[in-house]
C-alpha cells in the first residue's frame, strides 16, 4: 500500500487530548501504522543519570496513530484526506479537499 502521509508532511490530530494540534512528521513506522509527530503526544520519560547525559524528567515526543493524523491541506489549510493520481506518467499525491498536487 502507498503511503499517504510521509516524513515531513504539515499534519493535524483529529482525535485524542492533543486534538487540534498541528506538527510536522518526525518518523513514520508503517509496520505499526504510527508516527511521531513533533510537539504532540508529548511523553515525561524519567531517565537515570549517566556518565554521558543528565538524568530527571525529560520530556519525549511518543508515537500516535496514523488514524488519528490528517494532512494539512496546502491550499486551504484545513484537515484533509490524500488521493493518488498519475500526473505526466508518475504517480503523486493529492489533496482531496482542494485538487492540490502534494508532491510535484
Amino acid at each position: 500500500m502507498a503511503a499517504k502521509l510521509k516524513k515531513g508532511d504539515k499534519v493535524v490530530v483529529l482525535t485524542g487530548r492533543d486534538k487540534g494540534k498541528e506538527g510536522e512528521i518526525l518518523k513514520v513506522m508503517p509496520s505499526e501504522g504510527r508516527a511521531v509527530v513533533g510537539g504532540v503526544n508529548t511523553v515525561i520519560r524519567h531517565t537515570k543519570q549517566s556518565q554521558g547525559s543528565q538524568g530527571g524528567r525529560i520530556p519525549k515526543d511518543a508515537p500516535i496513530q496514523l488514524s488519528n493524523l490528517a494532512l494539512i491541506d496546502p491550499k486551504e489549510g484545513g484537515p484533509t484526506r490524500v488521493g493518488f493520481r498519475m500526473v505526466e506518467g508518475k504517480k503523486v499525491r493529492f489533496a482531496k479537499k482542494s485538487g492540490e498536487v502534494i508532491d510535484a
